[in-house]
């Protein structure tokens, strides 16, 4: 997908929070191989890299946009790649991820995939979106449903792969894991209004839809702010962001 970093970063102290909380969460060691699933643009791989002295981490990422900005992070120890994080190959001592998962499809198989990259007594961390019921998604869902738009897409809707946090723990379990810990955190965000909601789902949640309509992007945005000013009245807007953290350890 074609990502655009000035969208993505307009929103960026409130998308970097859950990230604080998710790096809290990481045994930091020296000496690891860690690696950073869908890195972005780099700033957070290279607070990650600082938490873990003489370690070498890779940050990993399918978007040219976000690799192009995160080339200026890469020093000794850190580098950046192209990559496919749902086909990750190599032996890790920690796996990292911060709202990028959600791209992939069926975490009940991925997660265990990503799992088995573990070397023994190494560590998973992630943290994923889970907002896919907020009234924000189910607008711009309805609206993808709607003509023109219905035809321009030709039927296609992204339905999020994110589990609930109880089969997170289970998978986690299944595949032997210790030390899991799973909870979901409502990060409460107050934005100027309505508008400011369609500009965050702009960067993130739009994205592949944006990729299809071509030319017909700013109608679906409008219909899209349309029914968000009705469902969203109120100034300033609170929007409350639903997002899982999960972390667990391979046995040594």
């Amino acid at each position: 997908m074609p990502w655009n970093p000035d969208q993505y970063h307009k929103f960026q102290s409130e998308r970097a929070a859950p990230f604080y909380d998710l790096l809290a969460l990481v045994d930091a060691r020296p000496n690891l191989k860690a690696i950073d699933l869908g890195c972005g643009s780099g700033e957070l791989t290279s607070q990650l890299a600082d938490r873990l002295p003489n370690s070498d981490v890779t940050g990993l990422d399918s978007s040219p946009e976000m690799l192009t900005k995160a080339a200026s992070f890469a020093r000794a120890g850190l580098v950046f790649q192209a990559g496919d994080l749902s086909a990750l190959l190599g032996d890790w001592d920690l796996i990292f991820s911060n709202a990028a998962l959600q791209w992939s499809d069926n975490h009940a198989q991925l997660i265990p995939q990503l799992f088995a990259r573990l070397n023994p007594g190494a560590q998973i961390a992630v943290q994923v979106p889970s907002n896919h019921n907020h009234i924000s998604h189910q607008i711009y869902r309805e609206t993808a449903n709607e003509e023109p738009f219905k035809s321009i897409l030709q039927g296609f809707q992204r339905i999020a792969p994110v589990l609930p946090i109880d089969e997170y723990a289970q998978t986690l379990f299944d595949c032997g894991a210790e030390n899991i810990v799973v909870f979901e955190k409502i990060y409460a965000h107050v934005l100027e209004d309505s508008d400011a909601v369609v500009e965050w789902i702009s960067g993130t949640a739009l994205v592949p839809y944006f990729e299809r309509l071509s030319e017909h992007k700013d109608e679906f945005v409008k219909a899209i702010r349309e029914k968000m000013r009705e469902a969203l009245p109120g100034r300033p807007v609170f929007y409350p962001f639903r997002r899982i953290l999960f972390s667990a350890r391979k046995p040594a």
